[in-house]
């Protein structure tokens, strides 16, 4: 029985904080814990690249008033040439004697006449020619350069608006997810703070246990208690050593929730510095500052602000579809037809003009009415998003406030507790020491002490966890308070 005892309780001693090696830990504070989440969190630096994004899609947007330059080139293999026909000619002697200066030339530039085309085969009979003359050649070539750009579009002009807009919806996401890395950091960071303190109180119960065993095993040699009274006292050492596990996996577990929402690799090495105890100095202070809060500064409600003013712009957009547009354009090319692929005797021909163009929307089924209507429905349902957000926030700001007020008073209440706890706990042992007392009286004391610490420090937690997250609702940034 002593054996198996020794072995529990060196396992025991063994997950006391001196036993682990702490040369290669680092102990961070809140502040140190809080930096590193909004430089290393994952949802943090997706916001930044999201950030990113809608700053080129601005840019791009605002790309659309300068001159849009295309170049172009293409190349024609005609399968088939084209055939003129011409009416009201008889005589084939008479026509190309008439016609015969133009076919010389047109034979010499490569286009074969036929004769008896143009003279509808000799016939005099007829007024009209029943065949043509082919035309063209069979090569075409066209290279250029095309420009043109938006001198009168409200559309366009308030769709640079809404990109703008979007610009700055990015930014508030990002900073509505620094302000969700910091309350989870700080959350995280309490926790690990609340397993310490747990693992601290059943570490005292455990080495109140062993020397409570010691003393009666004393008493039990000299056969001044009973076997009975030596058998509570291994048992009370024994129930004690398995809290000390469950504490200590506690520590491990609340740690490593710490490094992932920090965002750094689970198996570095990692403590935090500090206590609950040293936030209780300042609860009566924290209840008392958030007296007049208002959400001025609330992300969920600036992102509605700017999704409100992105749907008024939408509006203003689909109303301006019903105004006519102004553009201008510019193009400039040349040609060059052959029947041979000597590019040293093309012949290039230019060809440019610069235009306005005026469209004026007149019918299209009633699609830009319907698109309108839409967009105002857009715009009712945000407000009524806005106005029933607003009110679940009031509430949450108020049942925050009341937790910690109601923490407050706890944490007070169980201060004397903890006093009047320990000094009973102190009078129940020196009357066991003195025969007085039973060792049942001595659990039942130190029982009533356990519970009162750790209530006090589950007040402390409760109060700055929510702290936490009232923090979150009202916006204050880790960064704004830095400054």
């Amino acid at each position: 029985m002593r054996k198996a005892l020794k072995l529990l309780v060196s396992a025991a001693v063994m997950l006391l904080p001196g036993a682990v090696n702490a040369q290669d830990t680092s102990v961070l504070t809140l502040e140190d814990a809080i930096k590193i989440a909004l430089s290393e969190n994952a949802s943090v630096q997706v916001a930044d690249k999201e950030i990113e994004r809608a700053e080129y899609a601005k840019k791009g947007t605002y790309a659309s008033l300068f001159p849009q330059i295309t170049a172009t080139g293409t190349f024609q293999r005609t399968i088939k040439k084209q055939v003129m026909y011409m009416d009201g000619m008889s005589g084939g002697s008479m026509f190309a004697s008439i016609f015969e200066p133009i076919i010389t030339a047109l034979e010499q530039n490569g286009i074969h006449v036929d004769m008896s085309t143009l003279t509808g085969g000799g016939s005099q009979e007829s007024s009209s020619s029943s065949s043509g003359i082919s035309v063209g050649r069979w090569n075409t070539f066209n290279g250029g350069i095309a420009a043109s750009m938006p001198l009168v579009n409200a559309q366009l002009w308030e769709s640079l608006k809404v990109s703008g807009q979007s610009v700055e919806l990015a930014v508030e996401q990002a900073r509505s997810s620094r302000l969700d890395a910091v309350t989870q950091v700080k959350q995280a960071f309490f926790n690990v703070l609340l397993a310490k303190e747990a693992f601290n109180v059943y570490k005292d119960v455990y080495e109140n246990a062993m020397e409570n065993l010691a003393q009666v095993q004393r008493k039990f040699d000299v056969q001044k208690v009973s076997e009975l009274e030596l058998t509570r006292a291994k048992t009370n050492v024994a129930s004690a050593i398995p809290n000390v596990y469950n504490a200590e996996s506690s520590i491990i577990l609340a740690l490593w929730q710490l490094k992932a929402v920090m965002g750094v690799d689970l198996d570095m090495e990692i403590d935090v510095a500090g206590k609950l105890e040293d936030y209780a100095q300042h609860m009566f202070y924290d209840i008392h500052q958030n007296d007049d809060v208002n959400l001025d500064l609330n992300t969920t409600m600036r992102q509605l602000a700017i999704q409100a003013e992105q749907l008024a712009s939408s509006v203003k957009m689909q109303k301006y579809a019903f105004l006519p547009t102004l553009s201008l354009s510019f193009s400039y090319s040349m040609n060059a037809m052959t029947n041979n692929f000597k590019f040293s005797e093309f012949q290039w021909t230019p060809y440019s003009y610069v235009g306005l163009s005026l469209s004026i929307p007149i019918f299209t089924g009633g699609k830009r009415i319907y698109d309108l209507k839409s967009s105002k429905l857009q715009s009712e349902s945000l407000d009524i998003k806005r106005a029933e957000t607003e009110r679940q926030l009031k509430i949450a700001i108020r049942s925050y406030l009341n937790t910690m007020e109601t923490n407050m008073k706890s944490y007070t209440s169980s201060q004397e507790a903890v006093d009047l706890a320990q000094k009973a706990y102190s009078v129940s042992q020196r009357s066991y020491n003195v025969g007085k007392s039973t060792l049942t009286d001595l659990h039942d004391a130190e029982l009533a002490l356990t519970q009162a610490r750790l209530a006090s420090s589950q007040a402390i937690y409760n109060f700055v966890n929510a702290k936490a997250s009232l923090e979150q609702v009202l916006g204050k940034d880790f960064t704004i308070e830095e400054k």
